[in-house]
């Protein structure tokens, strides 16, 4: 069994779940969703419902290693690949790419 430890110096390798709207756009990803559209209140039940497993996932993460992408951008693109049907991740990142 593998046992777990908390950093010590608050580095743990749990990706951060930071959102960066004009990382790769001079236009800001928010601006591009309409404000009525379904998928908003779907990402605010869904925000609600990751933020309430935060301590759940910060004891699944050790102190060393390479740091992970972060567990609730992974869930996030699940479900948007499961909503719009997407058969592979690859085709996510493809559909994603195309639809931006």
């Amino acid at each position: 069994m593998i046992h777990l430890r908390r950093a010590t110096a608050g580095l743990m390798m749990r990706g951060t779940d930071e959102t960066s709207g004009s990382l790769f756009s001079y236009v800001d990803l928010e601006a591009r969703i309409p404000a009525r559209h379904p998928l908003r209140k779907i990402r605010q039940v869904v925000n609600e419902a990751l933020a309430s497993l935060d301590a759940d996932f910060e004891v699944l993460y050790t102190d060393f290693g390479r740091p992970s992408i972060a567990p609730e951008r992974l869930i996030r693109a699940s479900l948007i690949q499961i909503l719009f049907s997407v058969r592979s991740e690859r085709q996510l990142m493809e559909q994603m790419q195309y639809n931006l």
